[in-house]
């Protein structure tokens, strides 16, 4: 396969990829402010789980100064390192655009960042339990987080249900290791509108549920309850967990580097990193829910990190 060559832009030296979003979320603020500080996701891994990848594309065929953009894939169905979608599978070759693209002069937020794409499900909307595979995706997580240095995951699939609660399934152990072993790991909220219960795997305990705010307007909307984690700017959950999965990656970044005492918020840096968006994010109440959420806001929750808000 070749690879299309990448000559390591800097920020502001390409254009956002979602320019009203992550001038909501103050990305592009927190580009120029830290852009030479940091090297937003440069050595960390990001783990795509989705109903599969097409590694053709010239997305995820780049390859940066350190190394190709997808360092490894996975199927969970078939046991072997092909992530091809197969019908009707469509949507895990795009979900990582937001977190991870650097490409023809477009960057996400974590754009240095390596990406491993697994295919664990079927097709991203669940119509029927698909939790056996994806229990196999973490697990292939787990057993790779060191060799690939994976420090967050995007668990992209959603059941598009209301779960004011959680619901039992293969996958709780797996999460429940990942938490401790340091990994972060989210998931989609849903996109109904739903006031009253978010899709599962975003309702489990540890994994995020992330729900999404109108691009232009601080307001929620899309599918949110008390339960929600944390609200991004986006139109689609989707993009709104591969927003906050990059977040995570760039705001590890900046507790390594300067060595912020997160064991004082939390048992583990995922927890810690979450705490710091919410003491930094948005107010956001949400007249229909009557639920208070936060908005997550980049430059602020570096700007803490650093001492410098």
């Amino acid at each position: 396969m070749t690879e299309t060559p990448h000559p390591g832009s800097r920020p502001g030296e390409a254009r956002p990829y979602h320019e009203a979003a992550f001038a909501q979320m103050r990305v592009t603020d927190a580009w120029r402010k830290h852009g030479r500080r940091l090297v937003w996701g440069r050595g960390q891994c990001l783990a795509i789980l989705d109903d599969g990848c097409d590694l053709t594309v010239p997305e995820w065929r780049v390859r940066m100064p350190w190394g190709p953009k997808v360092i490894a894939a996975w199927n969970s169905f078939d046991s072997n390192e092909d992530p091809t979608p197969v019908p009707p599978g469509y949507h895990g070759t795009s979900v990582g655009y937001p977190s991870s693209l650097n490409c023809n002069g477009v960057q996400g937020i974590a754009y240095n960042d390596f990406v491993a794409q697994v295919r664990c499900v079927t097709v991203v909307h669940l119509t029927q339990d698909e939790s056996a595979t994806m229990a196999a995706a973490l697990q292939w997580v787990i057993d790779r987080r060191e060799e690939l240095n994976i420090t967050a995951v995007n668990l992209s699939p959603l059941d598009d249900q209301r779960h004011r609660e959680p619901v039992p399934t293969a996958i709780d152990a797996k999460l429940q290791a990942l938490r401790r072993l340091g990994v972060w790991v989210s998931a989609p909220c849903g996109n109904h509108n739903y006031t009253d219960g978010i899709s599962w795997p975003a309702c489990q305990p540890d994994c995020f549920g992330i729900g999404a705010t109108v691009p232009g307007r601080h307001e929620a909307h899309l599918d949110r309850f008390s339960n929600t984690d944390l609200l991004v700017c986006a139109e689609a959950t989707s993009s709104s967990n591969a927003f906050a999965a990059a977040g995570a990656m760039v705001l590890r970044e900046a507790i390594e580097q300067c060595g912020y005492p997160w064991r004082r918020l939390a048992d583990t840096l995922p927890d810690a990193v979450m705490e710091i968006f919410r003491r930094t994010g948005v107010p956001i109440h949400d007249p229909q829910t009557g639920l208070d959420f936060r908005e997550l806001d980049l430059l602020a929750a570096l700007d803490r990190v650093f001492g410098e808000g």
